[in-house]
């Protein structure tokens, strides 16, 4: 059995112990006058880090907002557990695709971590102010970047394009700031906005900036979901490489020419109409027109479909434990 397993069986059975300590120590005690128990479990707080790495910058959170802003993001992802492990196994599925695209394009690859803390790392996702994808566009901003957004087609959905897309926008605000953490707080706010607050306000980082609270807390949702990333296991994530969600493979095809029904289209290439949608979730409508462009939709193979076998595939060994 590997060391970090007995050190957590060792664990499991101290806390048990103390809590049963405990809860006998809270039901003999004089002053308590219900028979009702505590719950059954420890809650701890995380230890915040003095000092993260982000695009390989180092950065302080000694200061009173950064130290305390780091502590509620990293609790938050610390104990929202169920969504905090689906967002590691969805990343063996999407690290892979988005991580390329990145280097390509110059950016540093913590800005992976942005699309985990814009989308849950789920190309469909839509927020209520109506973004959408990987990287939650806007419709404008979308088509502003090169993306298509009509009436059977949303590249936002693409996680491909998208990521492209977002490394334009990430390009533009880095020569505008020359600073990767403002350029990722500009991601959230607006290149505008936080330019304006910058010289309003007359700090020169963005976590001194003084923003409305979905803004403030950005940087640190980064950093903290950074910090659990590389290091599952020590914020009480415990994953094994078949927990992983398995990359997505497929064939390519080339379409330029409009289809009227993508139900029968997914029948024809042996697969189904929620296959089709899935592997091209940029599809918004039951047909394609195409305008006289070219798209590459992708085709799922068969046998790759199914669990039959446990993922073995593992895009970052910190992730699991063996």
């Amino acid at each position: 059995m590997k060391i970090r397993q007995v050190t957590a069986i060792f664990f499991s059975v101290c806390v048990g112990c103390m809590t049963v300590y405990l809860l006998l120590s809270y039901r003999n005690s004089a002053s308590v006058e219900t028979e009702t128990p505590v719950v059954a479990s420890f809650t701890t707080s995380p230890e915040v880090p003095m000092s993260v790495s982000f695009c390989g910058a180092k950065i302080d959170l000694l200061r009173y907002n950064a130290y305390e802003g780091m502590d509620r993001e990293l609790s938050v992802f610390t104990y929202y557990h169920s969504s905090t492990m689906l967002l590691i196994k969805r990343a063996n599925r999407y690290f892979p695709i988005i991580e390329p695209i990145l280097k390509a394009n110059g950016i540093p690859d913590d800005f992976k971590y942005l699309s985990v803390i814009e989308s849950n790392l789920d190309p469909s996702a839509v927020s209520t102010a109506r973004a959408v994808g990987l990287w939650q566009f806007m419709e404008g901003t979308a088509k502003q970047y090169g993306l298509k957004v009509n009436t059977t087609v949303d590249e936002r959905r693409n996680p491909v394009k998208s990521t492209e897309a977002a490394c334009k926008y990430l390009k533009e605000a880095y020569a505008k700031f020359g600073d990767w953490l403002t350029v990722a707080s500009s991601y959230n706010a607006g290149m505008e906005r936080i330019s304006k607050q910058i010289e309003k306000q007359g700090v020169k980082s963005a976590l001194n900036l003084y923003l409305v609270d979905e803004t403030l807390r950005y940087p640190y949702r980064i950093f903290a979901i950074k910090q659990i990333f590389e290091d599952p296991y020590k914020y009480g994530f415990i994953l094994h490489p078949e927990n992983l969600y398995h990359p997505l493979e497929y064939k390519e095809i080339s379409v330029s020419s409009d289809i009227p029904d993508l139900a029968a289209f997914a029948r024809d290439n042996g697969i189904t109409y929620y296959d089709l949608k899935f592997f091209n979730p940029w599809l918004r409508d039951t047909k394609l027109v195409t305008g006289g462009a070219s798209y590459t939709m992708l085709i799922p193979k068969s046998d790759k479909l199914y669990y039959k076998s446990s993922n073995r595939y593992v895009h970052d060994k910190r992730w699991v434990v063996r």
